[in-house]
C-alpha cells in the first residue's frame, strides 16, 4: 500500500507525510469523513509510511506488502457468531484471517462487505470490551523493529461504552512510540473525551477530476461513462464501483423503495405489512443501510423537481422512477418524510422490533405521500 494508490487526497497525503518527516506525529489521529472517501486507504499508506519509510528495515517493506508487520494492529468491529461461548467478547483476532483477506483486496471497503465477510445474519457489529483489553495487552510490548508502533481502529464509533472507556484510558496514557490512527465514518458518535484527545483530519469527498480518472485508469472504463459515474457517486469511490456491479445491493433497496411506494399510494395495508416483514428480515445492520438509501431517494426525488441536471446524483435508473414519481416528494412532506426514516433509523439501532417499526414506517409513509 503505497500513496499512489490513494485515489486523490493530494492535500491530506502531503499533510500526513509532513508530520511524519518532521517528527510531529500526535499520538492519536482521528481521519473522519463520508464513506468511500479514501479515510482507510489514508491510515494505512500512512501506516506503511511510518513502519517503512521512516524506520526501515530489511524486512520491513516485505512484512508490510502481506500486512503482517509485528508492530502494526487493527481493530475493527466484529460480530458474536452462533459457535461462540456464551462467555466469549468477540474480538479482531477471531476474525483475523477474514479481515487479512479483505485488505490484501484493497484498502477500499464498506462495513457491509465486512459483515459479509465474517459471515454475519442478522447481528450488530461492535468492538468489545474485550478487544480493548487485547489491544492494551499488544501495544504494552516493545517494539519488534524498535521503531513506531501503530494501531489503526477502523470505525471506532462502533466501541461499546466499555470499550470505548478503556481506549480513552489507553488514549491518556498512550505506550511510548505509539500511534492510534482511528477511522471514523461518524466521529461524532465517539465520546467528547476520546474526541478530545486526538487530532482531527477532515477527509474531503474524492474531488471529482480524481475520480473519473481512477474510473478510466484502474477500472478501464470509457471516458463519458467515467464522468456520469464519478457525478452521481459525489465523491464515493465505493458508490462509483457499486454503480459497475448490477447485482449491488443498492439495486435490492431501490426495488423495496419502489415497492413501498406503490404501495403506500395505493394504501395496501396487507401488501404494506408483507413489505415490512421483509425488510425486517433483512436483519438490523442491512435494513439501516436501507433506511439510509431511502433518505438519499427522498432528497433526490425532490431535488429532481427542480429540474437543474446538475444537482441530480442518481443512477439511469433511479432517474427513470423518479420522473413520475418525484412530484410526491414536495415542500409539503420531503421534511416529516426524512424525520420519519431518521427515527425509524434510529429505533431499530437501539433493537427495537424491526417487524412493528417498520410496518408504523410504512403506514406512516402512506398519510406523508398522498399530502399534496
Amino acid at each position: 500500500m503505497h500513496w499512489k494508490e490513494v485515489i486523490g487526497q493530494q492535500e491530506t497525503i502531503e499533510r500526513l507525510r509532513a508530520l511524519a518527516d518532521s517528527d510531529r506525529v500526535p499520538h492519536a489521529l482521528l481521519l473522519c469523513g463520508q464513506e468511500g472517501a479514501g479515510k482507510m486507504a489514508l491510515a494505512m499508506a500512512f501506516a506503511k509510511y511510518l513502519l517503512a519509510s521512516r524506520n526501515p528495515s530489511p524486512n520491513a517493506e516485505a512484512m508490510l506488502r502481506e500486512w503482517a508487520h509485528p508492530d502494526l494492529h487493527f481493530s475493527y468491529p466484529t460480530i458474536k457468531l452462533p459457535s461462540m461461548s456464551g462467555e466469549h467478547q468477540p474480538v479482531s483476532d477471531d476474525f483475523s484471517s477474514e479481515w487479512h483477506q479483505m485488505i490484501m483486496q484493497g484498502p477500499y471497503f464498506s462495513l457491509q462487505q465486512w459483515m459479509g465477510a465474517m459471515g454475519a445474519t442478522t447481528q450488530q457489529a461492535i468492538i468489545t470490551g474485550a478487544e480493548s483489553d487485547e489491544l492494551t495487552r499488544k501495544l504494552s510490548l516493545k517494539a519488534s523493529q524498535g521503531g513506531y508502533k501503530v494501531a489503526v481502529i477502523w470505525l471506532p464509533e462502533r466501541m461499546n461504552l466499555t470499550s470505548a472507556n478503556k481506549i480513552l484510558k489507553l488514549l491518556e496514557e498512550p505506550p511510548q512510540r505509539t500511534v492510534f490512527i482511528m477511522v471514523a465514518n461518524q466521529p461524532d458518535k465517539l465520546l467528547e473525551t476520546i474526541r478530545s484527545r486526538t487530532q482531527r483530519i477532515d477527509v474531503k469527498p474524492i474531488a471529482y477530476n480524481d475520480m473519473v480518472e481512477a474510473l478510466i485508469t484502474r477500472r478501464g472504463i470509457d471516458q463519458q461513462t467515467a464522468k456520469h459515474i464519478a457525478h452521481t457517486a459525489k465523491g464515493n469511490w465505493l458508490k462509483a464501483i457499486e454503480s459497475l456491479d448490477a447485482g449491488s445491493e443498492n439495486k435490492q433497496f431501490l426495488d423495496m423503495f419502489i415497492l413501498l411506494m406503490r404501495m403506500a399510494y395505493s394504501r395496501n395495508v396487507v401488501q404494506l405489512k408483507k413489505w415490512s416483514e421483509t425488510a425486517a428480515a433483512l436483519g438490523r445492520e442491512k435494513s439501516r443501510r436501507m433506511l439510509v438509501y431511502f433518505l438519499q431517494m427522498v432528497r433526490e426525488n425532490f431535488m429532481y423537481n427542480f429540474k437543474m441536471p446538475e444537482l441530480s446524483y442518481m443512477t439511469e435508473e433511479e432517474e427513470a422512477f423518479s420522473r413520475k414519481f418525484s412530484p410526491f416528494i414536495n415542500e409539503n412532506n420531503v421534511v416529516e418524510m426524512s424525520e420519519l426514516i431518521e427515527r425509524t433509523n434510529r429505533d431499530i439501532g437501539q433493537n427495537a422490533n424491526a417487524k412493528i417499526q417498520f410496518y408504523d414506517f410504512a403506514l406512516n409513509m402512506i398519510v406523508l405521500l398522498l399530502r399534496k
